[in-house]
C-alpha cells in the first residue's frame, strides 16, 4: 500500500496522491516540492518563479502566492503582467467615435425617410388609390355635375 504526503491548512487540503486508478504513485502537486511522500511548499516569491513584472508585489500562500500591482492596475498570473484596469485615453476616444457615427448615420436615415422617402411613398400611396377611388378634389366636379343613380328604375 502506498501512503501519499496529505496535509490540511486553513480550510485548504493538498494531496500528493494520483487521483488516476491506473498509477499508484505520489506526486507532490503544484506549488509543492518533494518525492511525494513528504511535500513542503515552494516559496513562489523568494525564488522569484512569480510576480516578476514592474509594480508587482508578491506574498507567499499555501500552495500558491498572491500578486498585487501598484495603484488601481490588475494582475493577469496567466502572462505574469499588471494592466491598467481603465481602458486607455485612445480606447475612450475610439469608443466615443464610434458611438458618434452610429448616431449620426441612424439620424441621417431617419431625416432621409421623414422628408424624401415619405413623401415619395406618400405620392405613390395616392397614385395608386387614384386608381380605384376619388380622393378629395380630384374627382369632385365631376361627380356633382353626373350624379346618377346607380340603378335605373323604370316607371311604367
Amino acid at each position: 500500500m502506498v501512503v501519499c504526503w496529505s496535509e490540511t491548512r486553513t480550510g485548504e487540503t493538498f494531496s500528493a496522491c494520483s487521483r488516476e486508478t491506473q498509477l499508484r504513485s505520489c506526486q507532490c502537486p503544484q506549488g509543492f516540492r518533494g518525492d511525494g511522500h513528504k511535500c513542503e511548499d515552494i516559496n513562489e516569491c523568494k525564488e522569484g518563479l512569480a510576480c516578476q513584472c514592474d509594480g508587482c508585489s508578491c506574498k507567499n500562500t499555501w500552495g500558491g502566492y498572491e500578486c498585487k500591482c501598484k495603484g488601481s492596475r490588475l494582475y493577469i498570473k496567466e502572462q505574469d503582467v499588471c494592466i491598467e484596469r481603465s481602458g486607455s485615453r485612445f480606447g475612450w476616444f475610439l469608443t466615443f467615435i464610434v458611438i458618434v457615427v452610429v448616431v449620426g448615420a441612424g439620424l441621417a436615415g431617419y431625416i432621409f425617410y421623414k422628408y424624401r422617402l415619405r413623401s415619395y411613398m406618400d405620392s405613390e400611396i395616392i397614385a395608386i388609390m387614384s386608381q380605384y377611388m376619388p380622393i378629395d378634389n380630384q374627382h369632385a366636379k365631376e361627380v356633382r355635375g353626373d350624379a346618377q343613380p346607380l340603378r335605373q328604375t323604370s316607371t311604367a
